[in-house]
């Protein structure tokens, strides 16, 4: 069989970038780190989508596990590219499928939801239904029940579900200071780190289940961090929502910035409290398991892992949370070897992972 060349789309813009900004960068590491090892890939590359200098961008890329290479020189070079993180121009797509290349679309997000958001309210566009001539489809299990259909009605393209990804490496070579959960304190620092730009993953519940825990059990919250709110403290109704909170009027909550998550468990966070929806797989989450940090959460696919409560329940939420507080020293060794074991399942270099993807590949080839 041919070996082949696969490039994945990166979004490299004019001006300061980090890998943390976004998932979607972390998504293009880490399928770029199994292409590199498949055994049907001659050459695997991130392909520049957007309008940023590569050498002006070193910072951002001094971690890219293959090189970077333009649009124009993958439109010769390559025979599959995968379009993750930018989008590509339809005519280019079109131009490159003319030529016997293939183009699949990973969709890493719930785009229905983000869709119809961005077209009911007036926002900026988001996937966009446009044209472009997609040999498949691929997206993760999180999205099946959402997106499958809407993808493979709207894009009409096959919809295959792949493995996350997911490494340590980006985080272990990021973080400035000790990485990993301290048992002992009397008190927990409590951070929520849902964006809030997308009803999918908002603040509201992980608020309301840690202040109803709060009000149970006084004293064992030292203080609870919400951050990505910064663009919300000038809303009249997020700010009333957060004012009838006990947390907020006793002075033990804070609205933060956006910041990587290396940079806020240990140094200002003990345990993390979640909430998504139709959105259960998560780096964050991967993050706090491998740190071995409480994780309050309500997604049905971590393997088991964490401090779990079902759905919008905030009695539940409180409730694991206050079993976390609990029993989260006593048990601590127990949580990291079921979450090495869990990570484990999601290592771009794992033999099942790289197999799955280079089939896939190949099927879209062969078709």
């Amino acid at each position: 069989m041919k070996k082949l060349k696969v490039g994945v789309t990166i979004y490299l813009r004019n001006g300061q970038q980090s890998i943390w900004e976004n998932g979607i960068f972390q998504n293009c590491y880490f399928l770029a780190m199994l292409l590199k090892h498949a055994p049907n890939v001659e050459a695997a590359y991130l392909v520049n989508g957007g309008d940023g200098d590569p050498a002006a961008s070193a910072h951002f890329l001094e971690f890219a596990p293959v090189p970077v290479i333009d649009l124009d020189a993958a439109r010769e070079k390559l025979d599959v590219v995968i379009e993750l993180s930018a989008q590509l121009n339809p005519d280019w797509a079109r131009s490159f499928r003319e030529k016997g290349g293939h183009v699949i679309g990973m969709r890493v997000a719930n785009d229905y939801v983000i869709d119809i958001e961005r077209m009911m309210f007036g926002l900026p566009h988001g996937m966009l239904v446009s044209g472009t001539p997609y040999s498949a489809i691929w997206t993760l299990p999180a999205f099946e029940k959402t997106c499958a259909s809407y993808y493979e009605t709207a894009l009409r393209a096959p919809v295959k579900a792949m493995q996350h990804l997911w490494s340590p490496a980006l985080v272990e070579r990021s973080a400035t200071a000790a990485f990993g959960y301290e048992p002992g304190r009397s008190r927990w620092r409590l951070a929520v780190l849902e964006p809030n730009i997308c009803m999918v993953k908002t603040s509201h519940i992980p608020m309301l289940l840690a202040d109803l825990a709060h009000r149970q059990q006084p004293h064992f919250i030292e203080y609870l961090r919400v951050f990505n709110t910064l663009q919300l403290k000038s809303d009249a109704q997020f700010v009333g929502f957060a004012r009838s909170l006990d947390l907020v009027t006793q002075g033990r909550a804070t609205f933060e910035p956006r910041l990587p998550v290396h940079e806020i468990l240990t140094q200002q966070a003990d345990a993390i409290v979640s909430h998504t929806w139709e959105n259960t797989q998560n780096y964050v989450y991967y993050e706090a398991l491998h740190g071995g940090y409480p994780l309050v959460h309500n997604s049905d696919l971590l393997g088991g892992c964490g401090y779990r409560y079902a759905d919008f329940d905030c009695e539940g939420g409180a409730l694991a949370l206050r079993e976390a507080f609990a029993l989260h020293d006593a048990t601590l060794e127990d949580y990291r070897a079921k979450a090495r074991a869990f990570l484990t399942t999601l290592d771009p270099l794992g033999p099942a992972n790289v197999e799955q993807y280079s089939a896939a590949i190949a099927a879209v080839v062969s078709g």
